[in-house]
């Protein structure tokens, strides 16, 4: 593709000199392996040592010296050398790098300096079959979560609402969670953590994470921060002001749909010193990614305007858009307003735009992101206006930068294809010149694009793993998906494909999943996975145990094996209550095991369309044996006495332990609704009991690793803020977006409530548990009186409640409390034996 091909040599020669990328490689190995910098020796090649590929090449360092380097890795880019450096770490030295939430390093499987294993004579060179690792999604920026130090150590001083239990639970909960902690001992991390969207985060922990993408092979990372310093800089210059920015821009934890135009001023307004800081932090972030030979995806301009714009100019042509998730289309956050791309104003905004990142921070790509219509159409399926709409987004971007490539999402095809059929896809993706659009097939992991439009219609694209919905905790995947797609898209007939990427809303989860599709921007062939799992868990705890073997066999052909077409949401029932009314008959019996097999079977592709009726119960995703499941959970407690020391295993055993109980949970839900029905008040009590119990059982056993704590998620948020009323408002941003979500009335919920649950500690015992506890007490009142279920009076409680969850203030533990292996044993035990 001749377009791409002049894309490529032209970001190649702009890129930054051998030595400051060897030297960016070096500080990686540095921060990654400090006993280890002498080992390594790094060197920048040409893509014509590399076959005219990028490339990494592995060889011995041929010296005879004992004290000097061991090993010579050559790449193409800093990149590529820490590609190869990862590569060599795990596949000659058995280690394993994650992200720290997800359990961290292992490399106490590396040897000693001095004694690295050696690699065939003529060495190893590994070629990228496409050009392009991209990562991040528009929304990650909202929904990602990661771990970073803390120094906060209060521990939590409420635990809900305890009116909302009836003794006999209050009594059974403290009860079984006192014999979980006598049976545990307190655990011994060696920091504390904290998780936080990194809309909280400062330079220390992005350059942990920029370290993450290079030894992963990302090359093409979307940049994203600080963008509001410079929309309020341009639109100065249009008379826009800061007053009127605060009804523009989103609160920190929804800047990403503020940014895309769903919503405004909801969770704000940002204060000068967070426009200032992230400014200077994206700064920090583009240097970085410049130093390691990354091309940053940089924000160009939608359309999304402040209405201030509309009254400054009356001539121009701004629509007010429908409205998006709100329950009555309340104005002081709904129905965002759009310049159209036809009007010369938005040219005029474009150019600014893309001058001003320019000016601010170099010239240092020449690729911009635009989702025009993410999830908003146009205003009509005319093709000749759909050309016409991208040709003028266009010219924004090329009259602000002449080399300018767009790069798209493609959720849009997936989420309204009713309305991007081919002639409206074709008018879009043939509006700009050939090898000046990127499309995303953000879905293809699940629904590719590819393979029903002709090829994006000869467009340019990227094959993509969205994989992950509102940054939800779900042991979740597509290993055969992940290792065939790329593969088979890239080898097909007049293929346009021309890069690997992961866009999944929220990270630092089922790192399994992002270690196999990291590989594939470096993988020509399918990989072969039982092979490859193995050899996985043998990296990922330090040793090869039996056991976790086989626990890895049935966990690739269960909960790694979903070919339902669904795309994942959690939906179990403790992270998204059911909100309906359980007196109506859906004509079966619901406690039945073989009912759960069947759960959830609407196809549903919209991400922000989940909303519930009262006739209608919201089902969890179940596509996998739990009986299977089960007995992967007894084989991971077998192997504890081994692994009882690794962090990884650790992570993965809680993981999995919640995964299984919160389905089991799932059941026990329907039994008590069926008793209900069955006007069987005794087994009601005793179902409800027993979830309620389930409930503070996994918070118990989530509250033993410090990568599943509410409360540093709450830190996170209070710790960038610099006055106490930031405080309070960024600590209901960040209690918001994991219930609540977006606006309610007194009796009609958030439609997007719940949508970024967490399993998290204090998160199940303060907010979950006191909520299903009230909802159960209607039942059994609904019983006890005769009448029907109050579902208006359930609701206006429940909301009431989560409402003042999210004022509230309390604090909550951010390190980790007991045994993580004992309490997983207990539950085992209590649950399954």
């Amino acid at each position: 593709m001749e377009g791409m091909e002049l894309l490529l040599s032209r970001l190649d020669s702009q890129r930054a000199s051998p030595s400051v990328q060897e030297a960016a490689a070096k500080a990686v190995l540095q921060r990654l392996l400090p006993t280890h910098l002498s080992s390594f020796e790094f060197k920048i090649v040409s893509k014509d040592v590399c076959g005219g590929y990028s490339c990494f090449w592995i060889n011995n360092y041929n010296s005879s010296s004992r004290k000097g380097p061991e090993i010579i890795i050559k790449g193409t880019t800093a990149v590529e050398i820490a590609s190869g450096l990862h590569w060599y770490l795990k596949y000659w030295c058995g280690a394993h790098v994650s992200w720290d939430k997800t359990g961290g390093v292992q490399i106490a499987s590396i040897p000693k300096p001095g004694s690295l294993p050696i690699v065939k004579d003529e060495g190893v060179m590994v070629q990228r079959p496409v050009p392009w690792n991209y990562y991040q999604n528009v929304v990650t920026s909202s929904y990602f979560v990661r771990l970073a130090d803390v120094t906060r150590k209060e521990e939590s001083q409420g635990h809900g609402d305890g009116r909302m239990l009836d003794p006999t639970e209050e009594y059974l909960i403290n009860h079984d969670n006192e014999d979980l902690h006598k049976s545990s001992f307190a655990h011994s991390g060696d920091t504390d953590h904290m998780r936080d969207s990194y809309v909280w985060w400062d330079w220390e922990k992005w350059e942990k994470e920029i370290d993450w993408m290079a030894l992963q092979g990302v090359n093409l990372p979307l940049a994203f921060t600080g963008q509001e310093a410079i929309w309020q800089k341009v639109f100065k210059n249009f008379n826009i002001s800061k007053e009127d920015l605060n009804d523009f821009f989103g609160g920190p934890a929804f800047l990403a749909w503020a940014r895309m135009g769903n919503l405004h001023r909801w969770g704000g307004p940002l204060p000068q010193s967070w426009l200032d800081e992230q400014l200077v932090l994206q700064k920090h972030i583009l240097s970085r990614m410049i130093e390691l030979g990354m091309t940053p995806v940089l924000p160009s301009f939608s359309g999304n305007v402040p209405e201030a714009l509309k009254k400054k100019f009356p001539s121009a042509n701004i629509t007010r858009l429908g409205e998006w998730n709100t329950v009555n289309s309340d104005p002081r956050w709904c129905c965002t307003f759009l310049l159209d791309p036809s009007d010369s104003l938005f040219i005029e905004i474009g150019e600014a735009f893309i001058k001003q990142q320019i000016k601010e921070y170099g010239d240092v790509t020449d690729i911009y992101n635009c989702d025009t219509f993410n999830e908003n159409s146009p205003p009509t399926n005319d093709p000749t206006y759909i050309s016409l709409l991208g040709a003028a987004v266009y010219k924004a971007m090329s009259k602000g930068d002449k080399d300018a490539v767009w790069l798209m999402q493609g959720w849009l095809f997936s989420s309204d294809s009713t309305f991007w059929k081919p002639p409206q896809m074709k008018a879009l993706l043939h509006s700009v010149p050939f090898g000046k659009m990127i499309v995303l097939d953000l879905f293809a992991d699940v629904k590719p694009i590819w393979e029903t439009s002709s090829q994006f219609y000869g467009t340019p694209y990227v094959w993509c793993l969205l994989h992950n919905f509102g940054g939800n905790i779900e042991m979740y995947g597509l290993l055969d998906a992940i290792s065939s797609g790329p593969v088979d898209a890239r080898i097909s007939k007049n293929t346009t494909m021309v890069g690997v990427g992961m866009c999944m809303e929220g990270i630092e989860q089922n790192p399994v999943v992002y270690e196999l599709m990291s590989e594939m921007a470096f993988r020509s062939e399918k990989v072969q996975l039982e092979e490859w799992l193995k050899t996985y868990s043998h990296r990922r705890y330090g040793k090869a145990v039996h056991q976790i073997e086989a626990a890895w066999k049935i966990l690739y052909r269960t909960i790694y094996n979903c070919t339902d077409g669904i795309a994942d949401h959690n939906k179990d029932f403790i992270v998204q209550f059911p909100d309906w009314d359980p007196s109506l008959d859906h004509g079966s019996d619901m406690s039945k095991q073989g009912q759960m097999q069947k759960l959830f079977t609407r196809r549903r592709t919209r991400r922000f369309s989940f909303r519930e009726t009262s006739s209608d119960l919201p089902q969890p995703h179940l596509w996998y044996s739990t009986e299977k499941v089960i007995n992967a959970l007894g084989l991971f407690l077998e192997a504890g006495n081994d692994l009882a020391g690794s962090l990884t295993y650790r992570y993965d055993l809680v993981d999995l332990t919640r995964q299984v109980l919160s389905k089991l949970a799932n059941q026990v839900y329907l039994d008590a609704v069926t008793a209900f029905q069955q006007k069987d008040a005794k087994a009601l009590s005793i179902q409800s009991q027993k979830f309620v119990k389930l409930i503070a059982d996994i918070d118990t056993l989530l509250a033993s690793d410090d990568n599943f704590l509410l409360g540093t998620w709450l830190e996170s948020a209070k710790k960038l803020a610099a006055s106490p009323s930031e405080i309070r408002r960024y600590e209901w941003n960040a209690r918001t977006q994991v219930t609540m979500w977006f606006d309610n009335t007194k009796t009609n919920q958030s439609r997007l409530h719940d949508y970024a649950n967490k399993f998290w500690s204090g998160l199940l015992e303060d907010y979950y548990l006191p909520r299903a506890a009230i909802y159960f007490s209607f039942l059994s009142r609904s019983l006890r009186e005769n009448e029907t279920f109050k579902l208006e009076d359930w609701r206006r409680e429940w909301i009431s409640f989560s409402n003042r969850w999210q004022e509230g203030t309390e604090l909550y533990p951010v390190k980790a409390k007991g045994d993580a292996l004992a309490i997983s044993e207990a539950l085992f035990k209590k649950y399954f034996s």
